[in-house]
């Protein structure tokens, strides 16, 4: 089968289209014909060794697929040939077949096409585990996004409506902002790209007070750098900061400022939840596909690619161009 292989440390430029056996099903597993894989930014670390998890080369990337199952391993009795299904197996994904643990798999709604399946889970699950488990949120609080057309962003301006919150989108760029208004965003703020000098710093702060009527309860951070302290000071009394990733780096947090606001400052890190509470994590992802069915969320696809330009895929969310997700279609 084809599979496109992580051979050494690098970018996507390292990236090789292989032949590889195709797997088999062992015990507790399930065999997918893959028909899609979304690009997620552990992608952009995985390869070049900056993730928290490192798999042995060659390995493939792919976070999240989604396919039909043709082979189910012993004890697997939840599952059976035919099924249409979504995974997270954090890497692997970028192949035309890939085995596992059916414990990790959902079956996906009969009306939910492969493309948008493959772009679902990591984004809305962790964006659902950061408003609901981590920030408590409840209807009529106000929620500032940073990064929010990417792909969990985008995901949290959607779940934020849903919710009833007050959603406000930070983005880079203009087209960004209206990307997300036509998503449900009640407003939208244009950010330098960075790195910001402490003049840039306090305007987004005074930018974030002003679109929140004096501050926000929440804000949702997928972005770091120097784009988390000014946030942080727009929070209100006890407000929530949710730290999600760093793709402008890793920022440092004055602790006052933790005191001052009386503010919490939340790890939302959705991998472990998943593994530490399966069945919490089967209730969000039913919960999901609920608000799914029910129009009130959709995973907005942007971008294709076919296996042979996975690299490309991955390129784009590395350079910080992807609005929405980015997929690799293989079937």
């Amino acid at each position: 089968m084809k599979a496109l292989l992580s051979v050494q440390i690098g970018g996507p430029d390292t990236l090789v289209l292989s032949d590889i056996d195709a797997p088999t099903a062992g015990p507790g597993q399930i065999l997918i014909d893959v028909h899609a894989a979304s690009v997620n930014f552990p992608d952009v670390l995985i390869i070049e060794d900056l993730y928290q998890v490192k798999p042995p080369r060659p390995f493939a990337p792919g976070a999240e697929v989604a396919g039909v199952v043709t082979v189910v391993g012993e004890g697997v009795s939840s599952f059976a040939p035919g099924d249409r299904v979504l995974a997270a197996p954090g890497h692997g994904g970028m192949a035309e077949q890939i085995a596992v643990d059916a414990t990790g798999c959902h079956k996906i709604p009969g009306d939910m096409p492969f493309d948008e399946a493959a772009a679902f889970l990591l984004t809305y699950g962790t964006s659902h585990y950061a408003l609901r488990n981590r920030a408590a949120a409840h209807e009529g609080e106000s929620l500032f996004i940073l990064g929010a057309a990417g792909g969990v962003g985008l995901a949290a301006v959607q779940l934020g409506k849903a919710m009833g919150l007050m959603v406000i989108a930070g983005c880079s760029s203009q087209e960004k902002v209206d990307l997300c208004l036509a998503n449900g965003a009640d407003a939208g703020i244009v950010y330098p790209r960075g790195p910001l000098d402490r003049t840039q710093q306090k305007q987004l702060s005074n930018d974030i007070k002003s679109a929140g009527g004096g501050g926000v309860d929440i804000v949702y951070d997928a972005v770091g750098g120097d784009f988390a302290e000014p946030a942080i000071r727009a929070l209100n009394w006890e407000g929530r900061f949710l730290v999600v990733g760093f793709p402008a780096g890793i920022p440092s947090i004055p602790l006052n400022l933790a005191l001052l606001k009386s503010c919490q400052i939340v790890g939302v890190f959705w991998g472990a939840f998943v593994y530490a509470h399966r069945e919490e994590n089967q209730a969000s992802v039913d919960e999901l596909f609920a608000m799914y069915s029910a129009g009130l969320i959709k995973p907005h696809v942007t971008s294709r690619y076919a296996l042979a330009d996975g690299a490309a895929a991955i390129r784009e969310l590395a350079d910080r161009r992807a609005q929405g997700k980015v997929v690799v279609e293989i079937r």
